[in-house]
């Protein structure tokens, strides 16, 4: 029912499936007091329980442990890839500080007010750290994903950050595309994020890594309603028409999965980012996990090698921390689905257990100022300090 796997740096998992939101917690709580754990990721899918269950459950079996954590749209546990579980990631409290705080109606707040939280937050770790030397910082976001506010959440926390990089995913509710739900310390809530930030003398390097190049094929958006992130038209015609011609399937084929295969891309910087395709509307619109607007130049995008480009990414990783321990890691659930589409899966989840990735799937990624889709971002901590 459930298994526990402990890394060099102290940090443990819980994997759980097939029992109730009091026995994970009781899991959980066994776990935090064996490894003096003094704070808690809870990732979960819908398939397994819901979110006010695994709240009311922590506070019976574990009231003293802080956590946050959200729905998903699958999980990566110490196992490999799986869909329906839960998952635990507990943080020793001798590694490691956190300070958190969730933001409700995350679409009414202002900048000014995600920038005050994150200042308080700093001045907060700042306090609970001091005295404690070779500590670095850095934050991790949660957010609905399905707020259509992850663009201006991420730049409002970046900007406070100043020097502190930002890593995080957007919730999942298992690709119902219906209400995805957060919590943190026992407090349920959607349309809302949590901002932590996190001191540590464990090394750890935060990283993205895609697996896309952009094609000559251009789609312009002539007509969207940016609010509510839909296209209506791609040069001038049906938006559902125009990405099905352009990646030859009929508009009627189109799937999650015809959007995985065949992503889209935007060019900011000089670097190229994917802006994905949620999924096609009755009326031949095109509904997406990142903000869009009207006269963006989007390109087809072309997948190259997934298990190769991780694989690379995480030798590099290795080699720039000494030896990678484990890897807090926010997947794009259009990879999993790109990844079943061309039968690497297995290839995918057996290299996740080999390097001890571990994390959820998400509807989006953030990496420092960006909002980012069909991305593999994270945290990967090592080896060098870990065991002195």
């Amino acid at each position: 029912m459930h298994s526990c796997a402990q890394y060099a740096c102290g940090i443990a998992a819980v994997s759980f499936a097939g029992g109730t939101a009091d026995e994970f917690a009781a899991a959980v709580a066994e776990a935090a007091e064996k490894h003096r754990s003094s704070f808690a990721f809870l990732f979960h899918s819908l398939l397994a329980f819901e979110t006010e269950a695994l709240a009311a459950a922590m506070e019976r079996h574990a009231p003293a442990l802080a956590h946050a954590g959200c729905t998903t749209a699958g999980e990566m546990t110490p196992t490999g890839i799986s869909d329906g579980e839960a998952l635990a990631i507990l943080l020793p409290a001798e590694r490691f500080t956190v300070v958190s705080a969730m933001i409700e109606n995350i679409r009414a707040t202002s900048m000014d007010g995600l920038t005050e939280i994150v200042e308080r937050l700093k001045c907060e770790l700042a306090e609970r750290a001091n005295g404690r030397r070779g500590l670095r910082r850095f934050a991790l976001s949660l957010i609905d994903g399905l707020s259509f506010a992850e663009e201006a959440v991420t730049a409002a926390f970046h900007w406070a950050l100043d020097d502190i990089p930002l890593i995080g995913g957007s919730a999942g509710d298992d690709l119902r595309f219906e209400k995805t739900t957060l919590v943190s310390n026992g407090r349920v809530a959607s349309n809302c994020a949590i901002i932590l930030l996190v001191a540590t003398d464990v090394p750890f390097h935060v990283f993205k890594s895609e697996n896309f190049v952009p094609t000559a094929k251009k789609l312009v958006v002539t007509e969207s309603d940016p609010d509510r992130r839909i296209v209506r038209e791609f040069n001038a015609a049906s938006a559902a028409v125009e990405y099905a011609a352009a990646v030859g399937v009929m508009p009627d084929q189109l799937t999650p999965m015809s959007f995985a295969s065949h992503p889209v891309v935007v060019r900011v910087g000089g670097e190229y980012y994917c802006r994905s395709i949620q999924k096609v509307n009755a009326d031949g619109s095109l509904s997406f996990f990142c903000a869009i607007d009207d006269g963006i130049v989007l390109s087809i995008a072309q997948p190259k090698g997934m298990v190769e480009s991780t694989r690379n990414a995480l030798k590099e990783l290795g080699e720039r921390l000494g030896g990678l321990d484990m890897v807090l890691a926010f997947d794009c659930v259009l990879r999993r689905l790109d990844a079943r589409n061309r039968q690497v899966f297995r290839d995918m989840s057996e290299l996740y257990r080999a390097n001890n990735v571990i994390g959820f799937g998400t509807y989006g990624e953030q990496y420092r100022s960006m909002h980012l889709n069909q991305t593999l971002t994270g945290i990967a901590f090592g080896l060098k300090q870990a065991v002195e």
